[in-house]
Formats: structure tokens, C-alpha cells, sequence
């Protein structure tokens, strides 16, 4: 593979993923780590990429979401195991608000029968929780509907959560770094994630390694205010040492 095929194809992968190890890259273009080394510092110099330890991230700001019909299908296994997590650490008794979002909602799979008081913020949720058995409490929060998201967003949604206190949040996310923070693609549903943190004594953030490296551009706060990070294997070990260094406490599972 010529230079000029190898930096093309690197540049892409960056691209389509937001962020790659050398590792990844050298098993992708069968090159050594050495030569990835290069190429990611002379593309960084192009403006192609971002140089980060241990690899490279997008430049580019994730502006696009996918939809939530194709993202319920990916990483199934990965977001059970992650939910499974959420749900040990939460409490008979306690009050959960809970976010919108594939992972989310299958927490609240697992919710649904405990005894425990949940406010959904997607109708994907609600719809879900609206018949469990007692002793589950749901409560139902104002809002307007992004399209195809199902996601609660708007001011009777933003009333909803400044009238109540919970003690636990659990949130997802679009983009995550420790450096820039928690971001998301929606600057409503931006607005609705500050909102739940503001109303919550605990927040958890539920979100496989693939958010990691990753920047939307509706920012939503820095990484210390996530109490607990439930993340997968695919996480970068650089992130995760650098959000516990923060102060947030990390499973990954």
C-alpha cells in the first residue's frame, strides 16, 4: 500500500469512527505502529486529524446523529451489560430520572418492577414503563417530542424537572472527553441533560466506548459533574483515567 492509499484510508477511518488508537490503524492498513506514528503527525500537520495520545480524533464536530432506529440495533450486548451496571447501583426506594437514548431505555427494561420512582424523558421509555407492576412509580414529565428521537425536550419539560428533586440521574451522551466535556447534537436536549443534572444528587453516565473522542456541538457540561461513568471495554483507557483523575468514579464492564 503506497503512502498516499495508507493516509487516505487512515484519515477516513478517523473520520467515520471520530477517534482511533495507532493499534487499530496498523491492523487496519497492516503497517507497523512506528509508520502509523508518522502518518498521524504528518496528517495532523495537514489539518487532516487530531494527535492525541495514543492515536488520533476527527476535527470535525459530530453534527449528524444517527437516527434512533439504527442505533437500537448496534451494540445491543454492550448496552445490557452497561444497564445491568446502572441498575445494581441504584436503590430500592430511590427516585431515578432517566434520560433518553438506546442504552436508557434498556435501563429502564430493568427498572420496570422495582421499587422505584422513574421519570422518563423519551416516550420510547414511558411507553415501556406505562404498564409495569407495582411497586414501580412512573412519573411523566411535559415536554415536546423530537422527531424520530422520541427524546422530551422544550420549556414543559425544563418545568418538570425544576419542580422535582431525584437521586439519581441516569444520563447518556452523544460525545464525551475529559477534556471537552459532555456535549450533545440537539441544543434542546443539551438544555434538558444541564436541567437533570441541576435536579439530581447522583449522576450516572451510561455510555459505550464508541461516544468516547467524540464532540457535538450543543455542550452540556464538564466531566466532573458525572458522579459515576458505566462504560465497555472499548473504552480508551487514556479517557478513563483522566475522568477518574477528575474524580469520577469508573466500571467498566
Amino acid at each position: 500500500m503506497s503512502n498516499t492509499d495508507r493516509h487516505g484510508l487512515i484519515a477516513q477511518a478517523v473520520r467515520d469512527a471520530g477517534s482511533a488508537t495507532v493499534q487499530a490503524l496498523a491492523e487496519l492498513t497492516g503497517a507497523s505502529e512506528m509508520t502509523i506514528r508518522r502518518d498521524l503527525d504528518a496528517l495532523a500537520a495537514q489539518g487532516v486529524l487530531e494527535r492525541v495520545r495514543g492515536g488520533a480524533r476527527t476535527l470535525l464536530l459530530r453534527g449528524d446523529e444517527p437516527p434512533f432506529a439504527l442505533r437500537a440495533h448496534e451494540a445491543v450486548e454492550s448496552k445490557q451489560r452497561i444497564a445491568a451496571a446502572v441498575n445494581a447501583l441504584i436503590a430500592d426506594g430511590e427516585s431515578v430520572l432517566l434520560d433518553s437514548g438506546t442504552t436508557c431505555l434498556e435501563v429502564a427494561r430493568l427498572l420496570r418492577g422495582r421499587p422505584v420512582t422513574v421519570m422518563p424523558l423519551s416516550l420510547q421509555a414511558v411507553h415501556l414503563l406505562s404498564d409495569a407492576p407495582a411497586p414501580t412509580t412512573l412519573m411523566v414529565p411535559g415536554g415536546k417530542p423530537r422527531a424520530a428521537e422520541g427524546a422530551l425536550t422544550g420549556p414543559l419539560t425544563l418545568a418538570s424537572l425544576a419542580a422535582l428533586r431525584f437521586d439519581t440521574a441516569v444520563l447518556g451522551c452523544c460525545g464525551l472527553s475529559a477534556a471537552e466535556g459532555l456535549t450533545a447534537y440537539d441544543l434542546d436536549e443539551a438544555a434538558v441533560k444541564k436541567a437533570a443534572i441541576t435536579a439530581s444528587r447522583r449522576v450516572v453516565l451510561a455510555t459505550d466506548g464508541s461516544k468516547f473522542g467524540r464532540t457535538a456541538y450543543a455542550y452540556v457540561g464538564p466531566t466532573p459533574l458525572l458522579h459515576t461513568l458505566v462504560t465497555d471495554a472499548a473504552a480508551p483507557a487514556d479517557e478513563l483515567a483522566a475522568l477518574e483523575a477528575a474524580g469520577t468514579a469508573v466500571r467498566t464492564v
